[in-house]
């Protein structure tokens, strides 16, 4: 059991950075401020805004653009303690790295896996996306691909059935076009053997030509991204513009039309907006200057995309009906039911290019987490080669190319959206109680950032108090806890926090983000734990087999010996 949670010292990590880069030549390190920014938000203004905010607005309605305040004060807890980690221990393991160094190698393991889940996902999403407005964008040109390789089967073969039920119960006028074309889709494709040809060709494309940017260079990447990055901003700021011409106030109500369980219902859809900041902490070796520049890339990066999240959504409910947003283009949907084809058509163009853009920092992110991992021996060795001319994780790259192409090609954007949340709080929550084990062992007095020392003696148990005898005065509440068994969990952890702030005299910060995070945890569905579950039996089994043997911190201990 005490070698499950064997730990790295940050002196030992820097030691380790330092004699790699002195042998080997490193990682290229050229990035500045301004670039760590434009990764943030090319990662974070990515699927979310083009895609997934649509689907968030049908659930939650116009209240949805609360919701993502409510997720984005969440971020802000998490981001600084992202960021006095990544000035603490400047290197490429983002949270895998500071859970190594705070709970040991087990934890280290479960988060890296958990990473892994993370960006691979929602990559997926991001290339399902591109599909999506690519598709569109041939279509204003008068391209029409055929739909079966532009569409996967579950979705497709679900709308074939839903149209099937509806021409029985003489309901077929009132399905939503979107299913009639998934259904027509399904019907013509080919068949081989019996079994319906469909695929997600586009994405998979779109994947494998990323891939090959980023095994290429950091230098090519930076410059790609920031590109990039221009381009979204400036296709954002035309749907702020024009959009506000044809807004209708009368769309904002009723504000919140399913209440707030519809717009807590969105909460993985609108968290998945905001991944990515993190992923700016796995570029540490390429940073000139990683202890000033990535803590202010993170909060610079949140402070801007949820400024546009939010006016972007209340643009978006006040064009159309947030029934109408159901849809994976909704920002070239609304100016084309305004009958704006053309600014539809400027933004379906835009989007193909801009949505590359966070693809691109996510196959950034991947390989150097599994680059990481092998270092320290819980992965094989492959993935820590680094390429002679290019400079980067080349066999990690690829890897990763084939991890998101490949299921891309085959199965629907709400699964991913689905499974990328669990794994993605869970690494939240333990970066903001690493923080706390880092402050009561000092081992952050040389960070060149530091969160503010705000104490949360008191006013943890104060909040608290307050919250509990909110939650208890709503109706129903209990029935709430029974259908919600997690919620039990966090009243019970906010309870412990609270005990051991007063205790221990904890930071608030990093205690406002273990509660946050672990609320918004409370939201997802059964679903996505099951499949988390599943994700981390595969992963703990391969970490008994191999890592656990293999551990550089475990082949020290028999040297010592």
């Amino acid at each position: 059991m005490k070698n499950l949670f064997r730990k790295k010292t940050v002196g030992q990590i820097l030691t380790d950075l330092s004699t790699r880069e002195s042998e080997h030549g490193g990682l290229n390190r050229m990035l500045k401020v301004r670039d760590l920014t434009s990764f943030g938000i090319a990662a974070i203004i990515g699927a979310g805004i083009f895609s997934t905010i649509g689907r968030a607005s049908f659930n939650g309605g116009p209240a949805v653009s609360l919701l993502f305040v409510f997720v984005a004060i969440a971020c802000v807890f998490t981001a600084l303690c992202y960021a006095q980690f990544a000035s603490t221990v400047p290197v490429s393991g983002s949270a895998y790295t500071y859970a190594y160094v705070s709970f040991g190698e087990i934890f280290a393991w479960i988060i890296g896996w958990a990473l892994i889940l993370e960006y691979a996902v929602s990559n997926m999403v991001v290339a399902i996306s591109w599909s999506e407005y690519f598709s569109s964008m041939l279509s204003g040109f008068g391209v029409e691909l055929p739909r079966w390789i532009t569409t996967d089967p579950i979705s497709s073969g679900r709308a074939f059935a839903e149209m099937q039920e509806a021409i029985q119960n003489n309901t077929l006028n009132e399905l939503p076009s979107n299913t009639r074309i998934l259904a027509e889709a399904y019907q013509n494709a080919p068949s081989i053997g019996g079994v319906k040809v469909l695929l997600d060709l586009p994405a998979g494309i779109i994947t494998a030509l990323v891939t090959w940017l980023v095994y290429m260079g950091i230098k090519e990447s930076r410059t790609t991204s920031n590109i990039l990055v221009v381009l979204k901003l400036a296709v954002i700021l035309l749907v702020i513009f024009a959009g506000a011409f044809f807004v209708k106030p009368e769309n904002w109500s009723p504000f919140a039309p399913n209440g707030v369980n519809g717009v807590l219902s969105s909460v993985a859809a609108v968290f998945f907006a905001f991944i990515g900041f993190d992923s700016i902490s796995t570029t540490a070796e390429e940073c000139s200057n990683p202890q000033r520049d990535l803590p202010r890339a993170m909060i610079y990066s949140l402070i801007i995309c949820t400024t546009l999240y939010v006016i972007i959504t209340l643009v978006l409910t006040g064009m159309v009906n947030y029934k109408d947003l159901k849809v994976d283009d909704p920002l070239a949907y609304v100016f084309s039911r305004v009958n704006m084809d053309f600014i539809a058509g400027v933004i379906s163009v835009s989007a193909v290019v801009a949505i590359t853009s966070a693809l691109l920092v996510y196959q950034l992110g991947q390989p150097r987490i599994w680059m990481t991992m092998s270092r320290d021996g819980l992965l094989w060795k492959k993935f820590s080669e680094i390429h002679p001319t290019y400079k980067t994780p080349g066999f990690a790259t690829i890897i990763t190319g084939l991890l998101v192409a490949i299921p891309s090609l085959f199965l629907d954007m709400q699964f991913f959206v689905d499974l990328t949340s669990v794994g993605t709080f869970f690494a939240f929550i333990m970066v903001c109680g690493g923080v706390l084990y880092m402050d009561k062992k000092g081992l952050s007095k040389d960070s060149k950032f530091k969160m503010p020392r705000i104490s949360g003696k008191y006013i943890v148990g104060l909040l608290f108090g307050i919250g509990l005898y909110f939650a208890l005065k709503q109706e129903n509440y209990m029935q709430t806890l029974e259908e919600k068994p997690l919620l039990i969990v966090f009243w019970i952890t906010w309870l412990v926090l609270s005990v051991l702030s007063f205790l221990y005299d904890f930071l608030l910060i990093p205690v406002l983000g273990i509660l946050t995070n672990l609320y918004l945890m409370t939201e997802l569905g059964l679903s996505n734990w099951i499949m988390f579950v599943i994700w981390l039996i595969i992963g703990l089994v391969i970490y008994f087999a191999y890592g656990y043997k293999k551990s550089k911190l475990a082949a020290t201990k028999m040297q010592s010996i």
